[in-house]
């Protein structure tokens, strides 16, 4: 069966987009569509929608979410699309979002593009409309059985977890270098723990950056992309299986915000524009200041962001705010504390705003760790996120999780 995905867009024929987009979409046995509709149509749905926009294909974006709320069309999932310089398109896409949640089941996700758009920026996203649409059953399950392996192949950390009859038996992460030689390495050490062996694994499942090279290495059951797999690592060791919640994940690369109800995501986004607004911005923080990221947070705990003031939208211009306010004399706490802040900040502005926040907040990932970043977090968002024990596993649980599935 082919995976209907609908794309509700603007400005995509520019730049060879599209055909990215299109390509992301084939490459994960899922096609595009484009609802039908009339010229009439699209006059009754701006008016209906309650805002007219001055762009006829923003109009028609309106007119094909319209078609897809009311069963005229039908389609799997949707992809809400357009591109990150225009304020109404923003607007228009995150009122869409909306809409299609509220009056549909189908899972969304929407994206701001750039004229350098390339397939492998689209391919989770794509990868986890898939899997929410095929592997629904599989994600709602809240417990692992036999005894299995997770693997997260991170971009600056690589996990592994051993988990038998739904306890974790077994852990052990490393720096990410050599894929294979890292996952090698974290694999036998959470076996060790574990006191097993290879041969007594039943299945395993791989998701991260990596994903593919150690699922065809391991053989193994499960190979799947990391906001579906996050997710149900994030609500199992929340114990919020069952209802809402919001997952949060400040990575080292990227972030993700994905909402879910009954452990299965239906709404999603990840990146960001820079690194500023990652945990490389405080990697290179904490290499200014001289101290080891463990020490981050209970130093940004002890200071007041609103006395060194910093924005790190970009990396760079972030690191010259921490230049300058330390030159000022400012302390290392407030300097710590306000580097947490503004990665608080900017996570709110470019990833939370494409969501609808549901609460209870689960913060995961290494910088979940980072106490002053979830003090940061919860001042910005106005409610301190659930942090649970081992949130920096969250990837390699789910994988040992949705992997016990397949036997």
């Amino acid at each position: 069966m082919t995976i209907k995905i609908a794309q509700l867009s603007c400005g995509t024929e520019y730049s060879s987009v599209q055909y990215e987009i299109e390509k992301a979409a084939r490459s994960v046995g899922a096609k595009v569509v484009y609802p039908d509709v009339s010229y009439a149509d699209i006059n009754d749905a701006v008016k209906r929608f309650g805002f007219n926009p001055r762009s006829p294909q923003l109009k028609l974006m309106i007119a094909r979410a319209i078609s897809l709320a009311d069963g005229k069309y039908d389609a799997d999932a949707v992809f809400i699309t357009t591109c990150f310089r225009c304020a109404e398109a923003a607007l228009v896409r995150n009122e869409l979002r909306r809409f299609i949640q509220e009056n549909t089941k189908l899972p969304v996700v929407t994206y701001s593009f750039t004229e350098r758009l390339k397939a492998s920026q689209l391919l989770t996203r794509m990868e986890a409309l898939v899997t929410i649409v095929t592997r629904k059953e599989l994600l709602a399950r809240e417990r692992q059985t036999g005894l299995t392996a997770g693997i997260d192949s991170g971009s600056s950390t690589t996990k592994a977890v051993i988990m038998e009859n739904n306890k974790i038996i077994g852990k052990d992460w490393t720096t990410s270098g050599d894929v294979v030689q890292s996952a090698q390495l974290v694999l036998e050490n959470a076996m060790k723990e574990a006191g097993v062996e290879l041969k007594q694994i039943e299945a395993m499942g791989t998701t991260g950056y990596g994903r593919f090279t150690l699922g065809k290495y391991f053989n193994a059951k499960l190979v799947q992309e990391e906001l579906t797999v996050n997710s149900k690592g994030a609500v199992w060791l929340a114990n919020r299986q069952r209802g809402e919640a919001t997952i949060l994940d400040i990575g080292g690369m990227d972030n993700k915000a994905i909402t879910v109800r009954d452990g299965v995501p239906d709404n999603f986004t990840m990146g960001g524009i820079c690194a500023g607004a990652s945990g490389r911005f405080l990697e290179m923080v904490c290499k200014r200041l001289k101290i080891p990221i463990e020490d981050l947070g209970a130093l940004a705990d002890k200071g007041d962001w609103r006395n060194a003031k910093m924005n790190s939208y970009c990396s760079v211009f972030g690191i010259q705010d921490l230049v300058t306010t330390l030159g000022e004399g400012k302390s290392f706490e407030d300097v710590a504390a306000a580097a947490c802040h503004s990665v608080a900040e900017q996570v709110y502005e470019q990833q939370l705003q494409e969501i609808d926040v549901r609460h209870p907040i689960i913060q995961v990932g290494g910088t979940s760790l980072i106490s002053g970043m979830v003090t940061a977090v919860g001042e910005v968002l106005g409610e301190r996120p659930i942090v649970p024990p081992n949130s920096q596993y969250i990837g390699a649980v789910g994988g040992a999780l949705l992997s016990s599935g397949f036997l």
